[in-house]
């Protein structure tokens, strides 16, 4: 289900780059919210599902909202100005960020080895971004701003409560991401342009894809041990950095590559210790019965 939801989502960047050159990338968000927020409302209707929830007036589901505002505007800029790999490789630090706000605002112990991966992750961040060379742009930040809003939206999911079903987040974050193109548009006064026949195709293949990609990740955490999965993240390298290669003709530079490698394994440094504690008491349990 990850892999699946990361080759998705990969896939939806590429729709959001490629209707970016005919349409406002406000308009894009909006209208990729309202479609996935549309769809998965007719499903819970269909289902008898529960759409809305008094859990939204909370602090964590306002907190979400905020971030995934943060993410999707900054992230969605990147796509459309900066080339697709390299803003699918910042992307994958989200983890890292979520490790150090664990360690802030739910007091989760670290460890000293998993801070110096974590620091080393920023570091990968930091060679991909590459600010002494001559070829910086700033507009890489775009990618960096809107992986801390997505690490941002990730901590507030974890204080809500799992009561809530696939249908009702699906309805809340796309709105979110709906909410995110209006306020995109409004700061740049972006005019509204009707979308010829072809942005329309793009459109509903995003909404489509949009769809898939959440339910599966959302599944994907609910059903599986959360260090278990999360490595399975990095499949959205290889999606997103072939699309770029093969559909764009971007170039990854080895600078970038070593980055991004950095990256991976960091991140593997701070989630083995806590699968290993997982297997260890799985382990003890199986021993005792």
């Amino acid at each position: 289900m990850m892999v699946v939801a990361m080759a998705t989502f990969a896939v939806e960047d590429s729709v959001i780059k490629l209707v970016s050159s005919a349409l406002p990338v406000g308009q894009i968000l909006f209208l990729l919210g309202f479609g996935g927020a549309l769809t998965f409302s007719v499903l819970a209707l269909i289902l008898r599902k529960e759409i809305f929830s008094l859990v939204f007036f909370t602090k964590p589901m306002h907190f979400r909202v905020v971030s995934e505002l943060t993410g999707r505007v900054f992230y969605s800029s990147a796509l459309a100005l900066t080339p697709l790999a390299s803003s699918t490789m910042i992307l994958q630090a989200t983890p890292l960020v979520v490790v150090v706000g664990a360690a802030v605002l739910f007091k989760e112990k670290v460890s000293a080895l998993r801070w110096a991966a974590v620091l080393l992750g920023f570091f990968g961040v930091l060679i991909i971004v590459d600010p002494a060379s001559d070829s910086f742009s700033f507009l890489s930040i775009l990618a960096v701003l809107g992986m801390l809003g997505f690490a941002g939206r990730d901590l507030a999911s974890r204080a809500v409560p799992k009561s809530l079903n696939i249908f009702t987040l699906g309805v809340h974050g796309f709105i979110s991401i709906a909410l995110s193109g209006l306020a995109l548009s409004f700061f740049f006064n972006e005019p509204f342009i009707w979308p010829d026949a072809s942005s329309w195709l793009y459109l509903l293949l995003g909404v489509f894809l949009g769809t898939i990609g959440y339910s599966s990740i959302i599944s994907a955490m609910r059903i599986g041990e959360v260090s278990a999965i999360t490595p399975f993240r990095y499949s959205r390298i290889i999606f997103g950095g072939a699309i770029g290669v093969f559909f764009f003709g971007e170039n990854v530079t080895l600078t970038a590559a070593i980055g991004c490698g950095l990256i991976v394994l960091s991140s593997f440094v701070v989630l083995y210790p806590r699968r290993y504690k997982q297997d260890q008491r799985d382990f003890k349990s199986t021993d005792e019965e």
